[in-house]
């Protein structure tokens, strides 16, 4: 097992590492010097052969023409016999033969019997066809490997005979053969050598590396203060250093990590909107207080739970935001407290594997927009409603203009009608469009309250005077009373004059002939001024009373209208009350009158004064 184990460490892997790049090395050199000694050794050889073989052809070539016609076959013969004997090859077998392929005479005694022949080699029959480089290599019968050259005799322009030549090879691979006993012998001595000097070199490099282990498992428990010793300044020693610089480094990182995961704690706790955070199965694993209060969870966080359930989703929802395809989605919570549902909207966003590219999670980022949709909800009713007003008073001018153009101007008396009402259409579309531009100044801030002491009983007495016509005309009796505590208050007078103004005139719209109205100003339990306008009117249904103070909303549409009304009084005394920092309502029984009661501070708001 020990030896085992030691074959397993670096210092092993290194030694053999060694010793098999000395043994690769060794070996691509030995195959490479091999290689080239021998092809050199074969084409020395080759060349000899091919010199030799052309050196025969020239001269076989010189016979054939000073025997022609001169002598008889046998003398031809044996003059070539001679001179083949004379070119002496060693362990080489050399054939003249004539332009049929014939052998005519050959080296070896032996192959005697062949001569008369014909030689049907591919390299004799290439040679009779008049081309010079022709050789191949063979295996004989007797498993030695030869070289065979064949030369075309050539007298004059005509082929008359070929050379061929057949030389064994087995000195040469014996000299191949030493060569690499030699190099055998040089690469156990280098691999020796190589194992030695290995083990040396990698304790030097295997020391530092288990001291670092060391080191390294001691920081991986907490211990960031020990150090690693520095042996040079080589790799090894800058590892080193690199090492406890990192340790630092690391040690400062997860201060930080640590810092930074309270703060995110800190702000997920803070939050205005809700967190809520799935693994890749889509199971909740982090959940801020704000998202566990949206989504009306008591107790623990239901950490586990699916988010499908948690949220309410339909299990095609479920499954979108599980492969992190779904966006954003609108929901209805229901909180704790058993309010009306809240508009929650969702924001999905998938966590991705940097690997593969798969959905590791979900981000669901919770938004309570009940405000905004009330808000947008309130806005597209309020186009309608202008729309809707303002189409009325156009249908009609237009209608009376169209009228007047047909032919009524030319009858005075109904010109003068028609002329009358779109003059009143036109006074109320002005009325409508000053209430409108008024109510526009004070949503945005525009319209700045000039603050000054006012006398109150002043105040009311004025109301009640501006309406004194009204009031004699229906025989309405109008009262005014204010108590001493309250004076005077801080106020803008010109606008708290416009809020009981339309108080006043809605009183006397809806209050029959011989009936009441009462004014008056005392201090509330908390210290602020009540003024409340009362009448003996035809009263509010219950279901109206808390739509009363939106903008265009009539209790009668139709008889509110004809009395001239905008639908904005109210409105626009609910803004101004609101702008001074006060509140305003109204109690109304059907048939026994209203009470709008608004409150103001009595003491000078500071920054409010214009």
């Amino acid at each position: 097992m020990k030896a085992l184990s030691f074959f397993r460490t670096i210092q092993a892997r290194l030694i053999v590492i060694y010793v098999l790049l000395i043994l690769i090395a060794m070996q691509l050199i030995g195959v490479y010097f091999v290689s080239s000694m021998k092809n050199s050794l074969t084409d020395n050889f080759t060349k000899d052969l091919k010199a030799r073989a052309e050196m025969l052809s020239i001269l076989t070539a010189d016979k054939f023409g000073s025997e022609t016609g001169t002598a008889d076959e046998e003398s031809a013969v044996e003059s070539l016999r001679g001179m083949v004997n004379n070119l002496y090859i060693n362990g080489a077998e050399i054939q003249v033969l004539d332009a049929s392929g014939k052998i005519i005479t050959t080296s070896i005694p032996s192959q005697n019997d062949y001569v008369g022949q014909r030689n049907t080699q591919t390299v004799v029959s290439r040679a009779l066809q008049g081309i010079s480089d022709n050789e191949e290599y063979i295996i004989a019968d007797d498993n030695v490997r030869k070289k065979v050259v064949a030369k075309p005799v050539i007298s004059g322009d005509k082929v008359v005979g070929a050379i061929y030549i057949a030389a064994d090879m087995k000195d040469l691979y014996a000299t191949m053969s030493r060569i690499n006993s030699v190099f055998l012998s040089g690469l156990l001595l280098a691999l020796a050598l190589t194992a030695v000097l290995g083990v040396i070199l990698a304790h030097t490099i295997t020391h530092p590396i288990k001291e670092m282990t060391k080191h390294a498992t001691a920081v991986a428990e907490g211990r960031f203060n020990r150090k690693v010793p520095v042996f040079g300044n080589d790799e090894i020693g800058q590892l080193s250093q690199a090492f406890n610089y990192m340790t630092d480094r690391l040690r400062e990182a997860l201060l930080q990590n640590e810092e930074e995961k309270e703060k995110l704690s800190s702000i997920l706790a803070n939050m205005s909107d809700g967190v809520v955070a799935t693994d890749e199965s889509g199971a909740v694993i982090l959940m801020n207080t704000r998202a566990a209060l949206m989504l009306g969870a008591e107790g623990p966080l239901p950490e586990g739970a699916p988010l499908g359930g948690l949220l309410g989703l339909d299990p095609e929802q479920t499954v979108s935001v599980t492969q992190g395809v779904a966006q954003s989605a609108m929901l209805h919570l229901s909180p704790l407290d058993g309010e009306d549902p809240n508009i929650v909207r969702v924001t999905f966003t998938p966590i991705h594997r940097r690997e593969g590219g798969r959905v590791a999670g979900t981000i669901a980022v919770l938004q309570d927009v009940t405000e905004q949709e009330n808000l947008e909800e309130s806005r597209r009713e309020f186009v309608a409603n202008v729309s809707h007003e303002l189409r009325t008073p156009l249908t009609t001018i237009k209608s009376y203009a169209e009228a007047l153009d047909d032919g009524a101007l030319e009858d005075p008396q109904l010109a003068v009608r028609f002329v009358g009402v779109i003059r009143n259409e036109t006074e109320r579309m002005i009325r409508l469009v000053t209430d409108l531009l008024h109510l526009s100044r004070l949503d945005s801030k525009e319209s700045s309250l000039r603050i000054q002491q006012t006398d109150i009983s002043e105040m009311l007495e004025d109301v009640a005077d501006r309406f004194s016509f009204q009031i004699r005309q229906k025989r309405i009796h109008i009262s005014t009373r204010v108590r001493k505590e309250v004076s005077t208050a801080w106020l803008d007078r010109d606008q708290i004059d416009q809020v009981l103004g339309n108080l006043v005139s809605n009183a006397l719209k809806y209050t029959p002939e011989g009936g009441t109205i009462q004014l008056e100003a005392h201090k509330n339990e908390d210290g602020m001024l009540a003024v409340s306008v009362r009448d003996s009117g035809i009263g509010i249904p219950k279901k109206d009373i808390e739509r009363i103070f939106e903008r265009f909303y009539r209790v009668d549409k139709a008889r509110s209208r004809n009395m001239g009304g905008t639908g904005l009084g109210l409105s626009i005394a609910r803004e101004i009350v609101k702008a001074h920092g006060g509140s305003i309502s109204l109690q109304s029984e059907l048939n026994e009158g209203s009470l709008v009661t608004f409150t103001l501070p009595l003491m000078k708001q500071r920054g409010s004064e214009a």
